[in-house]
Order: structure tokens, then C-alpha cells, then sequence
């Protein structure tokens, strides 16, 4: 056993896994940097609804937000439409991907910190308000993701489904922050719309009008 010093390890490899792997696109994303943007976005989606009256458990939202994609240390980033595929397929994923966590911590972490491994490294979304802020933020850097590249006039069909499909999923969640996101921060990026070969602002306005 190495200890919680191979965990520490581990964590580099998350720099190494590039985010929708095997499309051309002008900005590659890790893993890694894709976690940080995330707890950064559900800090501030977060701030929004405690100015809303809801109570925030702050250490479970950064344990969930920053651990919430460790397990693709052991299973790489599958493309989004693959994994969305099916709820059948997403599960037997998700359930590979516990596994190996599971595996993980009962090999490498001391027993003392296990039930606290587990504890952070779970899979976070759920419906609990942490839950489903972390479900917001993750679909919001998909969202800025794909605009990056649809904005450079990136023609890959797979952006235009991952910021449709992004945007669909963070509408139909009802927290308060979604309300200030719909109104007040994704009109701002669409103002930011470029000159290109594809209509954002109507790629926008069709995926906010689907149910």
C-alpha cells in the first residue's frame, strides 16, 4: 500500500485527459482544468441562492464539485452522446466507474480516511440543492465549451449537440441561479457572438424553446 501519497500521484493524470477526445477543436480542455472551472462556477451559483434564501452545505459542494470526475483517471473521457446514449449505458458507466473507485480506495487509502475517500469521491449529482448545482455547473462549462468553438466557426456537429443538449438540461432544472444564468449570463455570451458560419443565437433560442 502507498497511502494517500498515491492518490496525490494520481491526480496528475487528470492533466493528461483531454476532454471530447477525437474531435478537431481549437481549444483542448484536461480533465483537470474542466474540474477547477467547475467549482468556480458552482461557488458563484451557489452565492446566488444563499442571496435566495437557500442553505448551502459549502464543504459538501466543494468536495462534490472539485471529485466529481475523478473516476475518468480509470475510464478516460467517454464522448457525451455515447454516454447520454442510453440511461442503461450511462449506468453500467457509472457503475464501472464507482467500481474502480471503490477498488482504488479499499487498495491505496489508509483504513482511517476510507469512509472519507468515499465520501468525497462519490458520485456527487443528486437532488439535494449541492447536487444539483453541481449538475448546473458541469452542463454550464459544456455550454462555454462548445460556444468557444462554434464561435471560431468550429463546423464539428457533436459542439452544436453539446451546447443544445447542455443548455436543455440546465433549463429544466429549477433552482434560482438557473433563473439568474438564463436571464442575465447567457445573453451576454450570445451578445459575444462572432461573425461565423454557424447561427448561435438561433441554436440558442431553439434548444431554451424545447421542452
Amino acid at each position: 500500500m502507498m497511502g494517500i501519497h498515491t492518490y496525490f500521484r494520481s491526480l496528475n493524470e487528470l492533466e493528461r485527459i483531454i476532454r471530447c477526445p477525437g474531435k478537431f477543436k481549437f481549444e483542448e480542455h484536461s480533465v483537470s482544468a474542466h474540474s477547477w472551472k467547475v467549482v468556480q462556477y458552482a461557488k458563484t451559483l451557489a452565492d446566488i441562492e444563499e442571496r435566495n434564501g437557500v442553505s448551502i452545505d459549502w464543504k459538501k459542494l466543494y468536495e462534490i464539485t472539485s471529485s466529481h470526475d475523478y473516476g475518468e483517471i480509470f475510464i478516460g473521457d467517454i464522448k457525451t452522446p455515447v454516454k447520454h446514449s442510453s440511461k442503461e449505458l450511462r449506468l453500467l458507466i457509472q457503475q464501472v466507474e464507482e467500481g474502480m473507485i471503490d477498488y482504488f480506495i479499499e487498495e491505496n487509502i489508509p483504513e482511517d480516511f476510507k469512509a472519507i475517500f468515499r465520501k468525497q469521491l462519490r458520485e456527487g449529482k443528486d437532488d439535494s440543492v449541492e447536487g444539483l448545482i453541481l449538475e448546473v455547473a458541469d452542463k454550464m462549462d459544456q455550454v462555454y465549451e462548445a460556444f468557444a468553438e462554434l464561435q471560431r466557426g468550429n463546423t464539428e456537429k457533436e459542439f452544436i449537440v453539446m451546447y443544445r443538449n447542455a443548455l436543455v438540461k440546465i433549463k429544466n432544472i429549477r433552482l434560482k441561479c438557473v433563473d439568474y444564468f438564463l436571464e442575465n449570463i447567457l445573453p451576454d455570451m450570445v451578445k459575444e457572438e462572432t461573425p461565423s458560419s454557424i447561427d448561435i443565437k438561433k441554436i440558442t433560442e431553439e434548444a431554451l424553446a424545447s421542452p
